[in-house]
């Protein structure tokens, strides 16, 4: 007994951890501070940056309150898709991962805010630049990663890449610049066709603003009134081109004409969240579509292939880093209320960092797909049929 209390002495005087209780000696005196859940702030509430209105006489409320646990969430989330595709910059410079890849870091509070506005039954649908969408949709990181390498347990069997991922009321990661506009419109048809009272969302970038199948898509939704919130993710650059050089009117919120449109701090997830919310409540009431402009950005190049600085200065990247971070400033507005603790931060990267370490390790060592899987699931539900390879010869089965 008297050896115990000798440890626990001696570990008083070195500020050691007892129970979660952080030992802090001063001099003679010896302080213990512990925080429960109970010392924590369970909600507050934060003034967010009005939007800028079309066609609407009221838009997303400018306070909005934020629980602990959502706050908790939202972090974690985030962090989580940072940390997915740095790994995944890692992972393509070692050629371990090839082909296409367009990274998401610097957006986080776009997929999110998004995610947290509209309900699960509620349908996605996005560009190539999906790893994030992928992953609030319920796809787990270690299968989005094996997708990424081209292993079997990926979550298109290994088949799709980094452009090509799919979940549940989530509709790909489309290679085809703007493609994926008028498939949103088509699903929001469907959603109004069934009478769910679902929402599709429809993303795409400012690169593809200018595409003419946009503005055919817009047309018809509001022709129909459609359930649609198309979402222009605006991140300054289409490529390596910036959105001045390349659009005579950089202001894509009001590019539906007759479609209302708000433009949003896109890397506010509380701000984008509240967006969200307007316009799925909008939508679900039975007006037609609405056009969203999330102002944010990108952190690395247009793709892997692009290093980035070529057409815009470190300087500027690094001005953003410091002063907008999604995930930054999330961490401090919840540090800054006594929503968290910075150990209790700490304790949640350090289980992130570990649990993308594991998916990486596992979409490394995961096989790849045999050689007979490659033709299967070219038909949804039709029976086996042969696959002439690449020569007459060679017959390959396709099984759905």
């Amino acid at each position: 007994m008297q050896n115990m209390l000798t440890v626990i002495a001696n570990a008083f005087k070195a500020g050691a951890k007892i129970n979660g209780a952080q030992t802090v000696s001063e001099g003679s005196r010896v302080m213990v501070s512990a925080r429960s859940f109970a010392d924590f702030t369970p909600q507050a509430s934060f003034d967010i940056k009005r939007c800028d209105l079309h066609r609407l006489d009221e838009g997303p409320s400018v306070q909005t309150v934020l629980t602990r646990e959502d706050g908790l969430r939202y972090y974690r989330t985030m962090q989580t898709m940072r940390r997915m595709e740095l790994k995944a910059d890692q992972l393509y410079k070692q050629k371990i991962i090839r082909g296409f890849c367009h990274l998401y870091d610097g957006q986080e509070a776009c997929a999110v805010g998004i995610e947290a506005g509209i309900n699960p039954t509620d349908h996605v649908i996005t560009a190539y630049r999906a790893h994030g969408y992928t992953y609030i949709r319920g796809v787990p990181v270690k299968e989005i990663m094996a997708e990424l390498t081209g292993r079997r347990s990926g979550v298109a069997k290994g088949k799709g890449g980094s452009m090509h991922m799919y979940a549940t009321n989530f509709y790909g990661g489309n290679g085809i610049v703007g493609a994926q506009v008028p498939l949103g419109a088509g699903v929001a048809l469907a959603c109004q066709y069934q009478g769910k009272n679902e929402v599709c969302v429809t993303l795409y970038g400012d690169g593809a603003a200018n595409q003419g199948q946009i503005f055919e898509s817009f047309n018809m939704a509001a022709l129909w009134k459609l359930p649609c919130i198309f979402i222009c993710e605006n991140n300054k650059y289409g490529m390596g081109t910036s959105v001045e050089r390349a659009s005579a009117s950089t202001d894509y919120y009001k590019r539906g004409d007759y479609i209302p449109g708000i433009r949003v701090d896109g890397m506010d997830v509380l701000g984008v969240r509240e967006a969200t919310r307007f316009a799925a409540d909008y939508c679900r009431s039975g007006k037609g579509p609405i056009l969203m402009e999330l102002q944010t950005y990108r952190y690395h190049g247009h793709s892997m292939s692009d290093p980035g600085v070529s057409y815009r200065t470190r300087e500027e990247i690094q001005e953003v880093r410091s002063k907008s971070d999604p995930i930054s400033m999330l961490k401090d507005r919840m540090i800054s209320n006594n929503m968290a603790s910075v150990e209790e931060i700490k304790d949640i990267d350090a289980e992130i960092r570990k649990e993308i370490e594991e998916a990486a390790q596992f979409a490394t060592s995961d096989p790849e797909p045999p050689l007979e899987d490659l033709c299967n699931h070219i038909f949804y539900n039709d029976a086996p049929l042969e696959v002439r390879g690449t020569n007459p010869w060679t017959r390959l089965k396709s099984m759905s």
